[in-house]
């Protein structure tokens, strides 16, 4: 061995445990997953320079890493960086996306149609799995629409907890019914009330004064006072009765 060899492995030296995850995060090569506090409990965020990818509940760590594991490369705990991780809290505070950057590219055109639309849909409201058919344009589409919610990689940051069955009940989650319901008691929406008024068969309601209807959630909704408010049924029965739709909630949707 000549001097120049052996000087050189006298400078060899062990990488410290973080170095991969430095290249991979300078890189932005890499794929990493840090908890956030949730409105109903921690939060798992998964993120790459692609933007969030996944979301879910903390005590599901084994499951999510599982499901989001590529070639045998598991997401790596790191911190959010910190102008991504105030995007993320803000999204969480307000309900809504804002300009956080969501990653669905590995999901089907349609899932992503169906997310997206999702993630209109405002804090403390619910739709029907038939409303989103509608609205992308796939009316016979409900049943798919509800096998996407339930596959959704990104759950509180894009809503799906605010997607409730065509019977007007909250319905089920694929994190828990009680999870559900936490989330829309933290947006202020009491989900007993939605479900004793679906047991009534109310499925709308409208406004005595401005003649209008709307889906029982939507805030224009509750702005109309008692003394005003009329229950629906139906949509059929919404207009024998000489009501017009809601611009916003959009309750139409669902029959036309």
């Amino acid at each position: 061995m000549n001097k120049i060899t052996q000087q050189l492995e006298e400078l060899a030296t062990t990488a410290p445990p973080s170095l991969a995850e430095t290249v991979l995060i300078a890189t932005g090569a890499g794929r990493f997953y840090d908890t956030v506090a949730g409105p109903t409990g921690e939060l798992l965020i998964g993120w790459s320079s692609a933007g969030i990818f996944a979301a879910a509940p903390a005590g599901e760590e084994p499951r999510f890493l599982e499901e989001h594991t590529i070639a045998s490369m598991e997401p790596l705990p790191a911190e959010l960086p910190a102008a991504l991780g105030r995007k993320v809290v803000a999204a969480i505070a307000s309900g809504k996306l804002g300009k956080l950057p969501i990653d669905l590219s590995g999901l089907s055109e349609f899932q992503q149609a169906v997310l997206r639309k999702t993630a209109e849909i405002p804090p403390g409201q619910l739709r029907p799995y038939g409303w989103i058919a509608r609205e992308i344009g796939k009316p016979g589409a409900t049943r798919a629409v509800g096998s996407a919610l339930n596959r959704n990689p990104v759950p509180v940051l894009i809503p799906c907890h605010r997607v409730g069955r065509s019977d007007g009940t909250v319905g089920q989650y694929a994190h828990g019914p009680e999870m559900k319901r936490g989330l829309l008691r933290a947006e202020g929406l009491d989900p007993d009330v939605v479900d004793e008024e679906a047991a009534r068969g109310v499925r709308y309601v409208a406004s005595a004064t401005t003649n209008i209807f709307c889906h029982t959630t939507c805030h224009n909704a509750r702005r109309i006072r008692e003394a005003n408010r009329i229950e629906l049924r139906s949509i059929d029965g919404a207009h024998s009765k000489g009501f017009r739709a809601c611009k916003v909630c959009r309750p139409e949707v669902v029959a036309a």
